[in-house]
């Protein structure tokens, strides 16, 4: 038993050494990641269709015998042998080529956390494909938040009114959660496609802070706060809040709620606020009773339903990393990927019979 006890103190000290040595590492790249340049990035563009495409060849391969593969290909050979005919006749015809009839659809990603981070990288994304987007194209984003800081989140849904007041088509689906905040972003959406159990809504404004008055004046700690302007600051985590001070702060959410009630009216204005702008939330089938949302389904059968009449393209900008940025990355990966595993061994615990 001692040998045991010995071998898992010298386990907790490996460990220990070992976190230490990856949070310097990631403290590292968090500091390269500050001083980055903002224009040190470019985009990365795939085409949905031909990953389809690769998949469906990959499958077939494995699924069809030889003859039936033979027999496939052959098909597909003679329908390109006959666009191509039809085109040299029309060409000899001295006929104008058919044109480009297919749409193209722009495929954008915003996972949002409380401070919205990532409307740096939407904003690069939206701002190249502006340059090339025609008016008959479409912009997809596929939105994933819970919300977060009311100014943030109100630069985030600017970002998409851009592309409204372009005049292209924005589409917003949301396979698991758009709420406060994320709302704000998906109602500015021509279209709201929502996942069945999407969370939706949380048209609301929360705000939240301790107060160490007390601890501080049994302690003898004095705090002193000095302001010009009566409403400078109101509440505070350290000194005394008055009654005044309180009902400064409640008139600011109010107004705040407002302004969000405002916005969602304008966007989408047959939903009735009284009903909804409660702060409360709905599952996808359920929003899309209150006119939350337009339509129930998946990104993923959405785009795939796209490929049929559409070029779809996704579109990424991505920063340069640098190798300590990498190490930082791989290190948070590593840490995020612990912690789940903790997570889902004590839910599995909690669940079990034994």
């Amino acid at each position: 038993m001692e040998f045991l006890a010995d071998y898992g103190l010298f386990v907790l000290k490996a460990v220990t050494i070992v976190i230490a040595i990856l949070v310097v590492i990631g403290g590292i790249a968090s500091l390269s990641m500050r001083n980055r340049s903002d224009s040190d990035g470019e985009l990365n563009i795939k085409k949905l269709n031909d990953e389809l495409d690769d998949h469906q060849q990959q499958l077939r391969a494995a699924v069809c015998d030889k003859e039936v593969q033979k027999q496939l290909q052959k098909q597909e050979k003679k329908e390109q042998k006959a666009k191509r005919k039809a085109e040299k006749k029309r060409a000899k015809d001295g006929m104008e080529p058919l044109p480009e009839a297919r749409k193209r659809v722009y495929v954008l990603d915003f996972d949002g956390d409380i401070r919205a981070s990532d409307v740096d990288l939407l904003r690069e994304e939206i701002s190249a494909v502006l340059t090339f987007a025609r008016k008959e194209d479409e912009i997809v984003v596929r939105l994933e938040s819970g919300g977060g800081m009311v100014h943030s989140y109100g630069l985030a849904a600017s970002q998409l009114k851009r592309i409204r007041d372009s005049g292209i088509h924005l589409t917003v689906c949301v396979d698991r959660v758009a709420a406060s905040g994320g709302y704000m972003m998906a109602c500015l959406a021509d279209k709201v496609v929502a996942a069945p159990f999407a969370i939706i809504g949380s048209i609301g404004v929360v705000a939240q802070l301790p107060n160490f008055h007390r601890l501080l004046k049994k302690n003898d700690v004095d705090f002193e706060m000095f302001t010009a302007g009566e409403y400078k600051r109101t509440v505070t985590m350290f000194g005394h809040n008055t009654i005044k001070a309180k009902e400064k702060f409640q008139h600011d959410l109010e107004d705040t709620h407002q302004l969000f009630k405002q916005h969602v009216q304008q966007y989408r204005p047959r939903v009735d606020l009284e009903a909804v702008a409660t702060g409360d939330i709905w599952y996808g089938q359920q929003a899309l009773e209150y006119r939350l949302v337009d339509d129930v389904g998946t990104s993923d059968d959405y785009l795939i339903h796209a490929c049929d009449h559409a070029d779809v393209f996704t579109v990424r900008y991505e920063q340069r990393k640098s190798l300590q940025e990498k190490l930082g990355m791989a290190v948070q990966a590593g840490v995020e990927k612990a912690g789940v595993r903790l997570l889902t061994m004590a839910n599995r615990q909690l669940h079990s019979k034994g």
